[in-house]
């Protein structure tokens, strides 16, 4: 069974997949880890972000132990990493890391902006996990802030919406809900409500299959 879970910044999709992955005992990827250890390589190698030479270099060089660095979920590098996202030849040179990941035997479970439109278009389910931006960028401040990082909620929300806006308005494969996806809104739900209400839309789907 191969599940798509696409949706924003801090929707709750990472660990809405994540809990799926653990109940159906399937692989999981986040394939936004991808895009953030190739912009991570690019800061690194004090680089700018926009520059596609620089950018794709970094994202051939991305393997799974790049998708372990402490440092992928800072601000800083969420923020550079929807630059290097919003690049075409970026997103083909990890796009075969993403569809090999997902034609293991049994399925997978991948979640990003664009698995169910791109990535895996013929994915068994497609979710599209959202809530309202405010509530997204408490999520996200509430993390960055626990992770010792100084910032406000204002610049928090700020950043959020620039980089939907980017995510969004990309000209390659832009974030979007694919027409078969599944919606859940996760502003009003706790941890557990959300995955109980993704599990339901799978398990519906997978009798509709069966």
């Amino acid at each position: 069974m191969l599940i798509a879970v696409d949706g924003p910044l801090a929707s709750g999709k990472g660990t809405i997949a994540k809990h799926l992955a653990n109940w159906y005992h399937l692989p999981y990827l986040d394939t936004g880890l991808l895009y953030r250890a190739c912009a991570l390589g690019v800061l690194q190698a004090e680089q700018d972000p926009t520059d596609e030479a620089a950018a794709v270099k970094s994202a051939r060089a991305v393997d799974r132990a790049a998708l372990d660095h402490f440092q992928l979920r800072s601000a800083k590098v969420g923020a550079a990493a929807s630059k290097v996202a919003a690049i075409p030849a970026v997103r083909q040179a990890l796009m075969d890391y993403q569809r090999t990941f997902a034609a293991q035997d049994g399925g997978a479970v991948l979640d990003g902006r664009d698995i169910g439109t791109v990535i895996c278009p013929h994915a068994d389910v497609k979710l599209w996990i959202n809530a309202p931006a405010e509530v997204r960028a408490a999520r996200r401040h509430k993390e960055l802030v626990e992770r010792g990082e100084k910032i406000s909620f204002d610049e928090v929300l700020a950043q959020l919406r620039e980089r939907d806006a980017r995510d969004a308005g990309r000209p390659d494969a832009p974030m979007r809900r694919a027409a078969d996806a599944h919606l859940l809104n996760t502003g009003d739900l706790s941890i557990d409500a959300a995955f109980e209400a993704a599990r339901r839309i799978v398990d519906a789907a997978q009798a509709e299959h069966s």
